[in-house]
């Protein structure tokens, strides 16, 4: 079979789409979902590979920016929708996808990549490595109490209605987005994702629900979450899902914790995405009885090396050679001189002895701050060719507050 790969065609938008849910599963999105991927879906940037008049690989890109390490927010494609057909496994055709794919980002000038896999083990051979790390866990609120900080009781708090909530949610998110890497600015449309709220998609849950947190007369913090109530034999036995949470200082998010562990007829508070140095972990009397769970979320890909380490900053001096591996995109490939600090830096191509030898995963996974160099070294990953440039990468390459991709996409 011959196949051919074009970018996808507005009109060819249903057809593409429902390849990719049939790759994850066969079952079609809710209607309001499927219309925001529809709107939110850059043409332009999606790929599509058919066979015989039909689709049979789909692979698109969102046009982020990302916050990194000192607050910068840098262009990153946000690769997304990638499906190939089981008719057409073993064909080359994802391998052909991200080649093209990767291509189109460095002559865009984007100088990096980030994903959420579906299935972690594929993306490695295309170079990318995981960055961020996000948190789960299931709080006992009939075990646990808060210690909040001072402060906490001069918050007050409103419910609103989801819908109306929408612009003062997204100018407290705004304000949040500098604050952590990893975070993404929400470009025009995006704001209707925390709206999204298909009746099919709460598993038994309440509709979305919007609490405000303010102070003075100004909204300092909110939080998107729904109810699910629940009984036994004992009584009640609801849970609160948290959706988002922001406050902007500790007495602000402090308070809309106590609020949702204190929810009528509830006993739990199930937190499906947080980030692993998230407050509440030291607020809670017992954080066992809240079995926190740790896996990968964001993988980055750095697509220019010089661009995407120059973009950042750096917690201590720094001034190493990095002799870099990278087979995927060659042109990354070789020595490269990065001199930084707090206040900036500049990576440029050097014929200088290497201090540090590794592949552009590495550089990928330690590029947010939430995985060390040394740690990686650790592995077996990273080979220290100079004494002491180790600790000084590893140290610079810090993160004061851990990476986390507040959505995905």
């Amino acid at each position: 079979m011959t196949t051919e790969t074009r970018v996808l065609a507005p009109s060819e938008w249903d057809r593409w789409f429902g390849t990719l849910e049939l790759a994850f599963g066969g079952v079609p999105e809710e209607p309001e979902a499927r219309a925001l991927w529809r709107d939110l879906t850059e043409c332009g940037r999606s790929l599509g590979v058919w066979d015989g008049g039909g689709p049979v690989a789909t692979a698109g890109a969102f046009s982020f920016r990302v916050t990194v390490p000192g607050g910068a927010s840098v262009p990153a494609a946000g690769v997304t929708m990638v499906s190939v057909a089981g008719t057409h496994r073993r064909r080359g055709i994802l391998t052909s996808m991200m080649r093209r794919q990767l291509d189109d980002v460095r002559e865009l000038g984007e100088p990096l990549a980030v994903l959420t896999a579906s299935e972690a083990a594929i993306y490695g051979r295309f170079g990318y490595a995981a960055a961020s790390w996000t948190q789960r866990a299931v709080v006992d609120t009939t075990r646990v109490r808060l210690d909040v900080p001072p402060g906490t009781d001069a918050v007050g708090l409103r419910m609103v209605p989801l819908a109306e909530a929408s612009a003062t949610v997204e100018a407290v998110y705004a304000r949040m987005v500098p604050r952590r890497p990893g975070m993404l600015a929400r470009r025009p449309g995006w704001e209707r994702l925390p709206l999204l709220d298909p009746p099919g998609s709460r598993e038994g849950a309440s509709p979305r629900l919007c609490v405000l947190a303010e102070r003075d007369g100004e909204v300092v913090g909110y939080a998107l979450y729904a109810i699910k109530a629940d009984w036994g034999w004992a009584g009640a036995d609801g849970a609160v899902t948290v959706h988002e949470l922001y406050g902007l200082d500790p007495a602000a998010e402090a308070a809309l914790w106590r609020y949702l562990c204190s929810v009528d007829l509830t006993t739990k508070v199930r937190v499906n995405s947080a980030p692993v140095d998230s407050a509440w972990l030291h607020l809670v009397s017992d954080v066992r009885r809240c079995e926190p769970t740790v896996r990968e979320q964001l993988f980055a890909r750095l697509v220019d090396v010089g661009a995407a380490l120059e973009a950042r900053t750096y917690q201590a001096p720094v001034d190493v050679v990095f002799e870099v591996e990278d087979a995927f995109c060659p042109w990354n490939a070789g020595r490269w001189r990065l001199s930084g600090d707090a206040k900036g830096a500049t990576c440029a191509r050097t014929s200088d002895a290497a201090d540090l030898a590794l592949s552009v995963r590495e550089l990928g996974a330690a590029y947010l701050g939430g995985t060390s160099l040394a740690a990686l070294a650790l592995a077996g990953r990273v080979g220290e060719l100079r004494g002491g440039s180790l600790a000084e990468a590893s140290l610079a390459f810090g993160s004061q507050v851990a990476p986390w991709l507040p959505h995905g996409f």
